[in-house]
């Protein structure tokens, strides 16, 4: 016969207390740096769960031992940061590494629309163009940018580029008369260099909506119109060229420019007759023309067949962009990798402090790599 023994309460408590001094024995002594190394290293949605836990590991973000083990980390993929079409009041950010929607607290000098991004940053900035702010959408730090020098407030007619620079950020402000500004994070200001060269073709038929900058080794290019081609500013030296590029086909609308592994694509809604489908090209440079690479799948451009007033807006224009489709009432999201050349139809974005939960449609938005320590 199996004798069982009943173990006290007191038993149990005094078992615990021991097992608990052991651990606090053990891990008292563990290395800080290997423990900022496997932090560094954890998935950034848990990153956030491990900050809630005590006022050390909260603080970590402005450690700079802890940011030098984050300046280790590559993020495979950007996230992303959008806002939707019914209220700019609503941010949002897409992780792709967990397929998944967040919904921070947006605070309220981020009521703006995000246009560019670098080094883990994102530029948000008014209907004006007038204030500018950059966040860093993880750690929700955020600075108010100076005002830029004054000139009519512009709406619709302006593009804006961000890229890395020593450490820093740069800004480029181009208006569509030519009018253009810089601003430099290291020395915190808006400089006007001048005017662009006499062989840029006024105006440059820029749309606030689609003209979106992509950095290619400190090289900012922009689509415009009439003619059709890129324009390009080069940060260190400030050269501007013009490229006078076709657009690949007649039935192209809602374009925006990408950039993977230096080459520079282009993504567009095509329409031919009563179909409609989402194709990718890429620049050849040597001929300036644009060469067709791939197509959404059948499966999904099928559906689009014989519908009106398809839209399309692409958010991101670097490695992996995010595709919104407008269908009448109905919205579809899609990510497409352009160094693997894959296609991921996206679950939607539900907000769920809204009442109806209804999918929101993410009209405008950026790619961001994310990087914890990041300071705008």
């Amino acid at each position: 016969m199996v004798e069982h023994k009943r173990v006290s309460k007191k038993g149990r408590k005094e078992r615990k207390a021991t097992t608990c001094s052991m651990e606090d024995e053990i891990w008292k002594d563990f290395p800080e740096d290997l423990f900022e190394a496997v932090i560094a290293r954890v998935p950034i949605a848990t990153f956030f769960r491990f900050r809630s836990v005590c006022r050390k590991w909260n603080s970590l973000v402005s450690c700079e031992s802890f940011k030098q083990q984050c300046a280790q980390v590559k993020h495979a993929k950007p996230w992303f940061y959008a806002i939707n079409k019914e209220s700019i009041l609503m941010g949002t950010m897409y992780d792709p590494s967990l397929n998944k929607w967040h919904h921070p607290r947006v605070p309220n000098e981020w009521v703006m629309y995000p246009v560019a991004s670098a080094g883990g940053l994102v530029c948000l900035h008014e209907y004006n163009h007038i204030r500018f702010h950059v966040c860093n959408p993880l750690t929700r730090s955020c600075k108010e940018l100076p005002a830029r020098s004054a000139g009519k407030p512009v709406r619709s007619n302006a593009a804006v580029g961000m890229t890395a620079r020593n450490g820093g950020y740069t800004i480029l402000w181009v208006g569509n008369e030519g009018d253009y500004q810089v601003f430099d994070s290291a020395n915190n200001s808006w400089i006007h260099p001048g005017s662009m060269p006499q062989s840029v073709k006024l105006p440059l038929a820029l749309k606030f909506s689609t003209t979106r900058a992509v950095s290619v080794e400190g090289t900012l290019y922009f689509m415009r119109s009439d003619p059709d081609g890129l324009l390009s500013y080069e940060v260190d030296t400030g050269m501007w060229r013009q490229y006078v590029v076709p657009n690949p086909h007649m039935g192209l609308s809602c374009q925006a420019l990408a950039e993977s592994g230096g080459r520079i694509m282009l993504v567009g809604l095509l329409t031919e007759g009563a179909a409609s489908c989402v194709c990718i090209w890429e620049l050849q440079m040597m001929t300036l023309l644009w060469k067709e690479v791939d197509r959404m799948p059948n499966v999904w451009s099928s559906k689009l067949y014989g519908k009106k007033n398809v839209r399309m807006s692409c958010l991101g224009n670097k490695t992996l962009l995010m595709l919104s489709l407008r269908v009448n009432h109905m919205s579809r999201l899609f990510t497409y990798d352009l160094s693997t050349r894959e296609w991921l139809k996206l679950p939607g974005c539900v907000v769920p402090t809204t009442r109806t939960r209804k999918t929101q449609w993410i009209a405008l938005g950026t790619a961001f790599h994310p990087c914890l320590t990041a300071i705008p």
